[in-house]
């Protein structure tokens, strides 16, 4: 035996290395965008492992690249006047808000040496939160036609509590998922929410009627846990919590938060 990486079987059957997960902490929303970048590149070029990246984000609003502006309901001064910014990035969909409480995945994978299909790694990521949720104590599910993940009840609307937007470019996927763990839901009044006018956004906290307790950063990086560990199931694939190594061997990582292992009590 040579010590090197072990090549599990997917469920398309190919064999594939383990996906690197690491856990960001609060970072700006430019910070992991130009991140994702270099991941991607470094991923073309075979230079880094299939990661995924578990973050939590300062407020921002972000638009689909064929996104209408019309859905960001609040005005430029009102959005100054809370330090909220508005950026278009490449992924499908239309206006996602993202802010503290919610917990953001981003998996950069090469589809290809997995098997994958862009709607197979949608259904993985919508297994994934519904997964998290459970654990969590709330029953969610999908929607046909719908990407994300909602808890519908008879005789009630369907509450969204997960967004999903994701680009593949030369094989490679970015952008990803955001879950509403215990984000301020009044942010969410400055959209229309995935341009649905009066979708009603959810979460976990609403949900379960904990919406007194202060929202923190270590209850997002707890249900990270959890996700990349459904994530891993959904995709057939094992989840290496060591990631920083790869990316610094990468050079990519060039941010002011150090990423950390995604689980606790992993050397």
């Amino acid at each position: 035996m040579d010590g090197g990486p072990v090549r599990r079987e997917s469920r398309s059957g190919r064999g594939t290395d383990p996906i690197a997960a690491s856990w960001l902490g609060r970072i700006a929303y430019r910070d992991a965008w130009a991140l994702q970048k270099r991941l991607v590149e470094a991923r073309v070029a075979g230079a880094t492992p299939d990661t995924l990246l578990l973050l939590e984000h300062d407020a921002v609003l972000t638009l689909g690249k064929n996104a209408d502006e019309a859905h960001v309901l609040a005005t430029p001064r009102e959005l100054r006047k809370r330090g909220i910014e508005v950026l278009r990035v490449e992924r499908g969909g239309e206006v996602t808000y993202h802010g503290p409480g919610q917990l953001v995945a981003y998996p950069i994978l090469r589809l290809g040496e997995r098997g994958l299909l862009l709607r197979a790694l949608v259904r993985a990521l919508e297994e994934a939160m519904i997964e998290t949720c459970a654990s969590l104590g709330v029953e969610t599910t999908r929607r046909d036609g719908h990407p994300g993940c909602w808890v519908t009840e008879e005789g009630r609307p369907p509450r969204k509590i997960g967004a999903l937007g994701i680009r593949i470019e030369r094989g490679v996927s970015y952008h990803g998922i955001a879950l509403n763990i215990d984000p301020d839901l009044r942010d969410f009044e400055l959209i229309d929410p995935c341009g649905m006018p009066g979708l009603v956004s959810t979460s976990i906290a609403e949900e379960l009627g904990r919406t007194a307790e202060p929202p923190t950063t270590e209850v997002v990086r707890r249900a990270a846990e959890v996700f990349a560990t459904a994530l891993g199931h959904a995709l057939g694939a094992e989840i290496d919590p060591l990631a920083r190594e790869a990316m610094d061997a990468a050079g990519v990582v060039e941010v002011d938060t150090p990423t950390t292992p995604v689980f606790t009590g992993v050397a």
